[in-house]
């Protein structure tokens, strides 16, 4: 079984979100740090995907984009190309209201004979692709495609699941939805 790594997408440009959405700040720490603190204690080891010109005042081992523009799979497939033997379990920095109770089941309901495992989309009834457990074999054909994520997801054999605590897999792109976001989590009293 393939060590499981946690991989951090921060190297989107942002443009909806018209500033950079890794930096934002949703429970009192940047959210690539707040991310970083869910997957620690779950992966043998955590890297920040980052475009080469972002700057990312951090400590942790920043994978830089090098595969050239594939839009998310960009950083999916750079940190393949760094360890092409390790799964990966992926989060999209724009994911505010997520909490260790989702990961925790995506880990526990990994399924390592299938390439990918990934909670369905509560808004596009469709895998996930930027909260899943990759396996390498789901990464190598995503390599070959290289395309995009989701569809990748839809032709693989993967183990797909339902995920009871599907508000957290919103994702923040706006300012509007940013502001959605910070409601939930003051509504929820989560942690901020």
């Amino acid at each position: 079984m393939a060590g499981l790594y946690g991989l951090i997408l921060c190297g989107g440009r942002s443009l909806r979100m018209q500033q950079d959405k890794s930096q934002l700040d949703y429970h009192g720490v940047p959210q690539w740090q707040y991310l970083y603190q869910l997957l620690a204690p779950l992966t043998e080891k955590v890297f920040l995907s980052c475009r080469a010109d972002q700057q990312l005042e951090t400590e942790l081992t920043v994978i830089t984009d090098s595969v050239g523009d594939a839009g998310p799979a960009t950083g999916i497939l750079s940190a393949h190309k760094a360890f092409p033997e390790r799964t990966w379990l992926v989060l999209a920095c724009d994911l505010p209201l997520i909490s260790a109770q989702s990961l925790e089941l995506l880990i526990a309901s990994r399924d390592v004979n299938k390439e990918a495992t990934a909670f369905i989309s509560s808004f596009k009834q469709s895998p996930e692709p930027l909260m899943t457990i990759w396996e390498p074999a789901g990464l190598k054909r995503l390599d070959i495609e290289r395309g995009c994520p989701r569809k990748t997801l839809l032709k693989a054999d993967i183990a797909l699941i339902e995920n009871p605590f599907a508000i957290e897999q919103f994702n923040a792109n706006t300012p509007s939805e940013r502001e959605e976001a910070v409601r939930a989590i003051m509504d929820a009293q989560l942690p901020r």
